[in-house]
């Protein structure tokens, strides 16, 4: 998992970000609005950067999240998912994540549901 995504946020960094309190994104974890895994020496709970955006959680994730894991896939399964190499997405991406930027998370979702 530490291999397929770039960039990072913390607990603090995106209530830094967001401009929200430090309880509030662990609300939108706990509501699973975000998925979070604990990484590092320090085991910090982390969330890669590309699931938030200047307004919050990218909305086209959470339904993603759901079937995943109602799939039975763990969060880091999840992001494993979400980052792994695949030249047949839709738009240009080569992951799911970045179909889902480019405006398919219907594809990803179906793609998606196929895996369980």
């Amino acid at each position: 998992m530490n291999d397929v995504v770039q960039d990072w946020l913390t607990v603090p960094d995106i209530a830094k970000k967001l401009g929200i309190s430090v309880v509030a994104v662990r609300r939108l974890i706990e509501d699973r609005e975000l998925i979070a895994v604990r990484r590092g020496e320090r085991n910090v709970l982390s969330v890669p950067a590309d699931f938030v955006d200047g307004a919050g959680p990218v909305p086209a994730l959470k339904g993603t999240f759901s079937v995943l894991a109602d799939g039975g896939f763990s969060d880091e399964e999840i992001i494993d998912w979400l980052y792994a190499a695949d030249p047949s997405w839709p738009g240009g991406a080569t992951t799911a994540m970045g179909s889902i930027q480019a405006g398919f998370k219907t594809e990803v979702r179906r793609r998606a549901m196929e895996e369980l």
